[in-house]
């Protein structure tokens, strides 16, 4: 069984951050109901090109693998009712609106511990659910500008640049299952639920970590560096190779003098301007483009080859297309197959938790509302007579 097995999450969350936290709950077992406008008519994820049919598309496969659909207009009192009636038998409510939101749809603790006093409210929104910016919207690559990540990232002579990914919807997602799992806990020991504030924002400027540190602590100001170097480690970024790129990374002395034992330059090792991590940044000026001058006469898969042997961190940098060649990516079972009743067998990304000895699930995103009469009948007990008076009426 997995562990987290006989957790129900109710999530009202669209697109990628909010959806990404929870696929990985649902993969460890809990069971996630997504709640979908019948208004907008559901996920607007699932609309997403290329590769879209009939309020489905493999993006939207992407990020909600093995939870349920519900439809459910909360617009619409008998549809508060109902969602009320699934707080009573549920352990979270997510959120993933603007931070206004929660409190003016009655998605906080305040508005549902008296239905359940255990429950837990997690809001994940752009910039949180209070603040001079609470109400406006927020989107990762609009983050990514706003909190210095653009201005971190890119060639130091080109434009700002925003990550290849959408890499704050992604950390928050996961930071919104963190909260959860707290909350969560929390509730077991005490009996009391609580509200769970997670943001874009707050998440994208806590990954500015050391850099941010130094700036406010000794004025730092962190510069765009040219081959991806790493700020004040050197050796460590790409090289280019007489057939591609390769990443190197000296993080410790003794990696350097295995660089340079693998080099077979001795005079690199003992040259005093370069045996300590403080010597060889300070001289990088000098120390680079003697590398560079070397690295560019093998091959990528030569110099991985011998540095490997001689206990040098490093790696290739692939191709797009290339990442689904390597050998350690299948070794990890890290591509599961999801047969979907329309697009065919689908290849999606496992979750990166492994439970050992325990399968992982793979059931595809459920259709457009194809959970709801089984929700209403099994879980709530609702007759068929009700459920139509619900679907006349715009409820679900």
């Amino acid at each position: 069984m997995l562990p987290l097995h006989g957790l129900r999450v109710l999530a009202l969350s669209t697109y990628g951050a909010g959806p990404f936290g929870t696929l990985h709950l649902a993969d460890l077992g809990a069971e996630v109901i997504k709640i979908e406008d019948p208004i907008t008519t559901g996920d607007i994820s699932r609309y997403v090109v290329p590769h879209a049919i009939e309020k489905d598309s493999l993006f939207y496969q992407t990020f909600n693998r093995n939870k349920k659909s519900l439809t459910l207009n909360l617009r619409i009192p008998e549809a508060q009712d109902l969602f009320r009636e699934l707080v009573k038998i549920s352990d979270v409510v997510f959120s993933n609106m603007r931070g206004d939101q929660p409190q003016k749809r009655g998605l906080t603790y305040d508005a549902l511990k008296e239905i359940n006093p255990k429950i837990v409210c997690v809001s994940l929104s752009g910039f949180g659910m209070s603040g001079p910016r609470m109400k406006e919207p927020g989107y990762d690559y609009i983050i990514q500008g706003l909190t210095g990540w653009m201005d971190l990232t890119g060639d130091p002579e080109g434009p700002p640049t925003k990550s290849g990914l959408s890499m704050v919807d992604y950390s928050t997602g996961i930071v919104a299952a963190l909260a959860i799992m707290i909350g969560v806990y929390s509730a077991q020991r005490t009996g009391h639920g609580c509200d769970m504030d997670t943001s874009l924002f707050d998440t994208a400027v806590s990954m500015l970590t050391y850099p941010a540190v130094w700036h406010l602590n000794g004025g730092y100001k962190p510069q765009r560096m040219e081959d991806s170097a790493h700020p004040t480690i050197v050796p460590s970024q790409n090289f280019k190779t007489k057939d591609g790129y390769m990443v190197l990374m000296c993080q410790k002395d003794n990696f350097w003098f295995n660089l340079c034992k693998a080099l077979e330059r001795k005079d690199l090792a003992e040259d005093d301007r370069f045996k300590t991590l403080k010597g060889r940044y300070e001289n990088k000026s000098v120390l680079l483009p003697l590398l560079k001058e070397i690295f560019v006469k093998k091959t990528t898969a030569a110099w991985i080859a011998l540095l490997t042997e001689n206990n040098v961190p490093c790696g290739p940098v692939n191709t797009f297309e290339d990442v689904f060649k390597e050998p350690h990516l299948s070794a990890r079972n890290l591509i599961l197959d999801v047969d979907h009743p329309k697009f065919g067998k689908i290849k999606e990304l496992a979750c990166p938790i492994r439970v050992l000895g325990e399968g992982q699930k793979s059931e595809p995103a459920a259709f457009y509302g194809a959970n709801t009469e089984e929700i209403l009948k099994e879980y709530l007990g609702y007759a068929d007579d009700k459920i139509e008076l619900l679907k006349s009426l715009g409820a679900v």
